[in-house]
């Protein structure tokens, strides 16, 4: 292998947390209710399609027009982005600095395959941005995972072939989306949450760069 992609939440940090107070709030706002239990099915997919999962639950999905529909989905952001001021270098996961830091040292060109438009904004509160070649914007996408189109553009910008790269997902949608590209899949989290993944490890401090080059 020659390349490594990766989701963000929940694979570089979690801020799966901050995602979940800020849709409670606004789904709270139009009179539904959604629990921790019900977030799981949001990992991993945009904004707007978290919106609408939200929405469909209460048979809602058809009751806001489109600016209203954009509307919200920006509040939630702002409370989102409000929540990540606390966001500081310590909370990259376990061992993942050290992964990153290694493939940096070895000319290994990193890139990111993620849903959030806030990914930039993250990385540099993390302190990391440095280290990666490339950010996918999700707003060129015309779908969201499970489609492996977001995997395919973020191998183009370190210039590789999606089956010269392994993808780093924590989220069954993304795994599958890194499937059907041709990648190689190491899932971040519980192996029962992630079929079909190559190989699954709890964080980073499994993995070593070798052994991936080796593939």
């Amino acid at each position: 292998m020659k390349g490594f992609v990766f989701d963000l939440d929940g694979v570089i940090t979690d801020t799966a947390k901050y995602h979940y107070i800020a849709w409670k709030q606004l789904a709270a706002e139009i009179g539904i209710t959604i629990d921790e239990a019900f977030n799981e099915q949001l990992k991993g997919i945009s904004r707007q399609d978290s919106l609408a999962r939200i929405l469909a639950q209460d048979d809602k999905l058809d009751v806001y027009s489109d600016l209203e529909l954009n509307r919200m989905a920006e509040k939630k952001n702002q409370h989102y982005v409000a929540l990540l001021e606390t966001l500081a270098p310590e909370d990259v996961l376990p061992g993942v600095r050290e992964f990153l830091e290694n493939a940096h040292e070895v000319g290994i060109p990193c890139a990111i395959a993620s849903a959030s438009k806030n990914a930039p904004y993250i990385l540099d509160k993390l302190q990391i941005s440095d280290y990666f070649s490339g950010i996918v914007d999700p707003t060129t996408l015309t779908k969201g995972k499970p489609d492996p189109e977001i995997f395919i553009k973020a191998a183009e910008l370190i210039n590789l072939k999606p089956e010269e790269v392994v993808g780093f997902e924590d989220a069954q949608a993304g795994i599958d989306g890194i499937k059907d590209c041709g990648m190689y899949a190491v899932g971040i989290g519980a192996a029962e949450q992630l079929k079909g993944a190559d190989r699954v490890v709890n964080d980073f401090s499994e993995l070593t760069i070798e052994e991936l080059l080796c593939l």
